[in-house]
């Protein structure tokens, strides 16, 4: 009896972890300019609690405590504290922006609590993840999506025009250095705009961006400014070729930009893609898919399967299960960063192929992605596995 005492122990010791229950927290714009993402929050949650009704993780229940921040990084701080402070978490996890990780990312190192799979593909989390390892995000690199879009275009539009509406932010900034590394001279970016995540609107960027002669628009923005992107550039008269970071392209965002502006304006956008479209005929009888309509309906009930940012919370959270399992029934944080940094997974919710890998050199969990062809109503996915790292 004396080794499960001593494992209780400890357990009660550690932040977050009862013989019963796991606590994590997050911060998520559940309302804001960047409330589409509030569906990240739930989903992973809906997740956690189906899970629960399989018996959680060795017996103990997973709470997810997530936050609103409004977008709003000094929310994000004083949230982020609360939760660790008052609500003792055990780890931050699938908290949402780039600026809003970067900006408590000291913080929670400084104390080793674990910041794990966060939303957010920027470089910095990953190349510097020697002075911060309790730090990861999620999403494929951001500059390496802006590589993939610019080897493309070299390939495929190698005359093209681009102009660039993009956020100023490390996420931004990274899209564009990746654009203009993988174009590698060819094609020419015409003009680039920046915005603020506070802006009522882009108009004046967009009509400068069109007196630029482009004829093909970089779309590195969040899901409000991407639709103010189709429709301020529809209002102009000016029809561009575009591309729209992946962090935008959920189904029920581009009907809003189709309505907002017309069917022909949106069709051929093509972007990237990890995880399946559970909205999509392709995938109608997948098991998953069939898994998270079921997610759903029991415990997120009279929502719409077509906001997929529920569909990409289930698929952090499957990660997160897998990352406690493999930290063992004696759980630390210690245990959790080890696992977490020892990553093998195949997950289900990503496109076949498409794997959850990490080392404690390696903290890009997702390093390959698919390219895909707005068409209609849905995405459709073309060509082979690309990799993400740039």
């Amino acid at each position: 009896m004396i080794a499960p005492l001593a494992a209780a122990a400890v357990a009660l010791a550690t932040p977050g972890v009862t013989p019963t229950q796991i606590t994590l927290g997050g911060t998520v714009p559940l309302s804001g300019p960047a409330a589409a993402y509030a569906s990240v929050g739930r989903g992973a949650d809906a997740y956690f609690k189906y899970v629960n009704s399989k018996g959680g993780v060795f017996g103990r229940k997973i709470v997810f405590k997530y936050d609103d921040d409004e977008f709003d990084v000094a929310k994000t701080i004083l949230l982020t504290r609360q939760l660790v402070e008052q609500d003792n978490v055990l780890a931050i996890f699938d908290s949402v922006g780039t600026e809003h990780a970067l900006a408590v990312r000291p913080y929670l190192n400084q104390l080793k609590v674990p910041q794990l799979f966060v939303g957010s593909g920027v470089s910095k989390l990953a190349t510097e993840h020697k002075q911060y390892p309790w730090s990861m995000g999620y999403l494929p690199s951001f500059h390496g999506e802006g590589v993939i879009y610019g080897r493309y275009i070299a390939a495929h539009q190698p005359k093209a025009r681009i102009a660039v509406l993009y956020e100023n932010s490390d996420f931004g900034k990274d899209m564009l250095n990746g654009l203009r590394r993988g174009l590698a001279g060819k094609a020419k970016i015409v003009g680039t705009q920046s915005y603020e995540i506070d802006d009522a609107n882009v108009d004046s960027q967009l009509a400068r961006l069109k007196a630029s002669g482009a004829d093909t628009l970089m779309l590195f923005a969040t899901p409000k400014f991407a639709i103010f992107g189709y429709v301020g550039a529809y209002r102009l008269g000016w029809h561009p070729q575009y591309y729209v970071t992946s962090v935008s392209i959920s189904p029920d965002i581009m009907n809003i930009a189709r309505f907002g502006s017309s069917q022909k304006q949106v069709n051929g956008s093509i972007s990237i893609a990890f995880v399946k479209d559970p909205t999509a005929t392709q995938w109608a009888k997948d098991k998953t898919v069939r898994l998270y309509k079921s997610i759903l309906q029991r415990f997120l009930p009279g929502t719409k399967p077509d906001d997929v940012f529920n569909y990409y919370g289930m698929a952090v959270a499957y990660t997160m299960v897998d990352t406690l399992k493999k930290a063992g029934r004696n759980l630390t944080r210690d245990s959790v960063l080890r696992a977490a940094t020892h990553l093998n997974e195949t997950n289900p919710f990503l496109l076949p192929g498409v794997r959850i890998k990490t080392s404690p050199n390696d903290y890009y969990p997702m390093d390959k992605v698919k390219l895909a062809r707005y068409r209609g109503s849905h995405w459709q996915f073309f060509g082979k596995l690309v990799s993400a790292r740039g």
